[in-house]
């Protein structure tokens, strides 16, 4: 029996599996959810994985205080590629249930994809590889390393830390970081690219207290008023970011994101114009982007005839690869500085920076994954951005220069991955586990 059709039996199975693990919710937050339940699933992973021949899987406890499945299983050849495989088993907060048209814990098959939180991020990857090893039974032709985390949704950095300290335990020739996913159901990816941020609170304050607008309104300096003038400097009239010292005029080489796709994908109202003079993949993954993600002010109702002394925002600044972040926070400083009207005091507190990833993609691993997704999906494997960070990429880049870093996965833009009524698609499951257990066989083979 080939390959696809070994996967395509083993589909009840991966129902089953991902149906039992939708049903833990593993929150990583113990002020939301029980800390029982990612104990639960680091144990569901860890005993899944022993059955896949992994036999020394254990569970490593990180910095964080979550727990990590690791473990290794060799193929009987020392000179053999070795790759290793990596997943997380906690999700994000189902967030409005209200919102969700099925049950966020309960996997529930609508409309020929099945729904649940974690479906796609990242339980789906993890029932991916489970199958992909299934499929391939006892043939496995590489040694084979596995780490599964319980944080990241939560980016406490207890598998970054873990990493470098444990670096023999991971070691490998290659890594994919199931993690990302495909351009569109159907159209195979790799993601070779991946924002870093900047995370800053402004503050603007310009006199000791609340007055009156009818007595002192006019000359009176408004912090309100300063921090939109501040904001709006952010970007043009075209919607392109403008932080002075950034190049916002970078373009993408790799696929294509259409725009109607992408209005779809982002569920963007009819009539309003996608922002910037570039394309959308430019935008997303080739330029700086800034985001204001929440403002402090009176709210509308309950506010007063009254000037507002003090206001603040919360920002998010991308940056794509080649700009570091330690320059991309100093500029957004400085911007924002300097772009305070009537001299209001402006303070600037960094909350977190994150640096942007690029794979190298010229080694053998990518050219076994190329031919592997073309052979599972009958067209080319296409490159890709994300505007995620995924702080793991760099700490893995820098303990293992020498490894290829694959990010893949089941995860595409229907998926809804961190809203509610997140799916995956059963075919991109089925489809990315051939797409593995091809890509182990053909890096054995590329390596001989």
């Amino acid at each position: 029996m080939d390959l696809r059709s070994r996967v395509d039996e083993l589909m009840p199975t991966a129902h089953d599996e991902l149906a039992e693990l939708v049903a833990i919710p593993s929150v990583a937050d113990p002020r939301q959810y029980p800390a029982e339940e990612c104990a639960r699933a680091a144990r569901w992973v860890q005993e899944k994985f022993a059955g896949v021949g992994f036999t020394d899987a254990h569970l490593a406890e990180t910095a964080d205080g979550s727990m990590a499945v690791v473990g290794s299983r060799p193929c009987g050849d020392p000179d053999a590629p070795t790759v290793l495989l990596y997943a997380h088993y906690d999700v994000q907060p189902p967030l409005d249930e209200a919102a969700w048209r099925t049950p966020p814990f309960t996997l529930t098959e609508v409309d020929g994809r099945w729904y649940g939180r974690g479906s796609a991020d990242c339980k789906g990857n993890i029932v991916m590889h489970l199958a992909a090893l299934r499929a391939l039974g006892d043939d496995v032709p590489v040694n084979l390393r596995l780490v599964v985390e319980g944080s990241e949704e939560q980016g406490t950095g207890g598998l970054e830390a873990f990493v470098p300290p444990n670096a023999d335990l991971l070691r490998a020739d290659a890594i994919l970081v199931c993690d990302t996913g495909n351009a569109a159901v159907g159209q195979p990816a790799a993601t070779v690219s991946l924002r870093g941020m900047v995370n800053v609170v402004v503050t603007l304050e310009s006199s000791s207290t609340e007055v009156h607008s009818g007595m002192f309104g006019g000359a009176a300096p408004d912090a309100l008023a300063a921090l939109v003038a501040t904001l709006a400097s952010l970007r043009d009239a075209e919607g392109n970011t403008t932080i002075t010292g950034l190049d916002a005029s970078r373009r993408w080489s790799g696929a294509p994101y259409p725009p109607d796709q992408f209005r779809s994908d982002a569920g963007v109202l009819e009539g309003v114009r996608l922002l910037g003079d570039g394309t959308v993949a430019d935008m997303l993954w080739a330029r700086p982007a800034v985001t204001i993600l929440g403002i402090d002010c009176p709210p509308v109702v309950g506010s007063a005839a009254a000037v507002v002394p003090r206001a603040a925002a919360r920002l998010n600044l991308r940056i794509p690869p080649g700009v570091t972040a330690a320059d991309a926070q100093t500029a957004l400083e400085a911007h924002l500085r300097a772009a305070v009207p009537w001299g209001v005091r402006c303070t600037v507190e960094v909350e977190a920076t994150g640096s942007p990833f690029e794979a190298a993609t010229d080694g053998p691993a990518y050219e076994a994954m190329a031919a592997a997704m073309k052979e599972a999906y009958g067209t080319e494997m296409t490159h890709l951005g994300q505007g995620g960070s995924i702080p793991l990429c760099n700490v893995l880049d820098e303990t293992f220069p020498a490894a290829e870093i694959i990010l893949m996965g089941v995860e595409e833009p229907q998926a809804l991955i961190h809203a509610p009524n997140e799916s995956v698609d059963p075919g991109e499951l089925a489809s990315m586990a051939l797409v593995e257990a091809l890509f182990l066989q053909r890096l054995a083979s590329t390596s001989a």
